[in-house]
């Protein structure tokens, strides 16, 4: 099986006063291309900064990482950014719309940044799979937190990404909407077989994955399949 994600030996240190804080330490894994998988731990583990340096958001001390099959370590900042643009999806725990765009338009931006033609009808198409053809012309302040978080699940899959990070997606939402979100961003990923990096601390969550990666204290704990196909 391809790899879509491979990291080796990976480090990141960080000058506190006259100390050094080691944040992650020695983490080797790799992602199948298609797989769904977990990254867990409680929170100050290393999670979301090992997320940051697996999409080239930040750069490690130590190691590599390898991106749809690109060093990440011998790209410069605007190569990342392309690279992102062009194979990546982000989900977020806060949602991260943009206030002064509506729903259909907050969708519409990665398509537009790549000068799309067909960006307004994609992104509607996007909407309805996710139950808010009705809303499209809201704004965020508008909106649901449940309703946000399917917006942002919209637009993560609006350039077809090959690799999606979801960074605690169910963070800020009750239980209940919690359960539709995820069954939404599972659903979604399923039809258009992109790879789903999911960061969490819930293990029921994490469960539905089919691999699990521990942290604790920014070192790899467990590094396990699950029995999920």
């Amino acid at each position: 099986m391809p790899k879509i994600l491979k990291i080796t030996g990976l480090e990141k240190t960080y000058s506190s006063g006259n100390k050094q804080l080691t944040v992650l330490e020695n983490i080797t894994f790799d992602v199948d291309k298609g797989q769904t998988f977990s990254i867990i731990g409680p929170s100050g583990s290393g999670k979301t900064t090992l997320l940051g340096l697996c999409a080239g958001l930040d750069e490690p001390n130590s190691g590599t990482i390898e991106l749809c099959g690109q060093d990440l370590c011998k790209l410069n900042e605007d190569q990342r950014a392309q690279l992102r643009n062009k194979e990546v999806g982000f989900i977020f725990q806060n949602f991260q719309l943009l206030p002064t765009l509506t729903a259909l338009e907050n969708v519409s931006v990665p398509l537009e940044l790549q000068a799309n033609k067909n960006a307004v009808k994609t992104s509607m198409d996007l909407l309805e799979k996710v139950g808010l053809a009705d809303r499209f012309h809201h704004y965020p302040s508008q909106l649901s937190g449940g309703e946000q978080q399917r917006v942002a699940l919209a637009r993560a899959f609006a350039n077809a990404p090959s690799i999606l990070f979801a960074d605690e997606p169910t963070g800020n939402l009750d239980e209940e909407t919690g359960e539709k979100v995820i069954k939404l961003l599972f659903d979604l990923n399923k039809e258009a077989g992109t790879t789903l990096v999911i960061i969490s601390h819930d293990l029921d969550l994490a469960n539905r994955t089919q691999q699990i990666l521990r942290l604790k204290g920014g070192k790899i704990l467990t590094n396990e399949r699950t029995a999920v196909l």
